[in-house]
């Protein structure tokens, strides 16, 4: 089980944006002999676990896949469950999330979720828009190829209606298109469970970023694990292509 955050000396370089694929919850379970759901139970906490060690570390902003686009592809009582479990997590956390002064941001088109549960995301984003301090943004039926499409569009429409030349599309106007547009780049990206690609997880963000792949199952993935994939990180030279 993800053992909760401990006081821990800054490191020499910290990454001001760490993103997560969070794999391993059903092979957790099944090591135990469980049902799934107990694997998503246990991950929550791991989700507590490395948010409080984020703030903790300094960490600017930490963005979790929770949901993929993908997601709705598995059994219907694995999903509602997977909702149950978000609204939980609301109910629970956002108190504490308010009270540490964290800015709670969604990628992804959550509103094909539950009414209930929007209502409940809805309410979590407004009781933390007003927040200065870091930003804890979950990825809700959040699909990178998507979200390069509605950029894509959105700078098609500006284009057809005069408004912007077709030639001055560069990376910097894609940006301001994209769900993180407001998000420090991307550093580092970690995805637990041992398995090495991307999913479908911020293609475009994390074209510089420093990848980490982790044998650990996202539910025994705690505090420690998290300061020393950013330790790892600040042993890795960063050229963007140059020497």
């Amino acid at each position: 089980m993800a053992t909760a955050a401990v006081p821990r000396a800054a490191p020499a370089v910290l990454p001001r944006h760490v993103a997560i694929i969070m794999d391993g919850n059903g092979r957790w379970a099944a090591s135990r002999r469980m049902p799934r759901a107990m694997g998503h139970r246990a991950g929550v906490e791991a989700v507590r676990s490395v948010t409080r060690a984020a703030r903790a570390l300094g960490i600017e902003a930490l963005t979790l896949y929770a949901f993929s686009s993908e997601n709705w592809r598995r059994p219907a009582e694995e999903v509602s469950g997977l909702m149950k479990l978000l609204k939980l997590f609301i109910r629970n956390d956002l108190a504490e999330l308010v009270r540490e002064n964290v800015r709670l941001r969604v990628l992804g088109d959550y509103r094909r979720f539950p009414a209930d549960v929007v209502e409940l995301i809805d309410d979590a984003l407004a009781r933390t828009a007003g927040n200065s301090g870091p930003i804890l943004a979950i990825a809700l039926n959040y699909g990178a190829q998507a979200e390069l499409v509605e950029a894509a569009r959105a700078l098609a429409v500006q284009a057809a209606a005069g408004g912007l030349d077709p030639t001055a599309i560069d990376a910097d106007a894609i940006e301001t298109q994209l769900e993180t547009r407001d998000l420090p780049p991307l550093d580092l990206l970690i995805r637990t469970s041992g398995e090495q690609r991307l999913s479908n997880f911020l293609l475009w963000q994390a074209a510089y970023a420093e990848l980490l792949f982790v044998e650990t199952l996202w539910p025994d993935f705690g505090a420690d694990d998290l300061a020393a994939a950013v330790d790892a990180f600040g042993q890795r030279q960063r050229r963007y292509g140059g020497l």
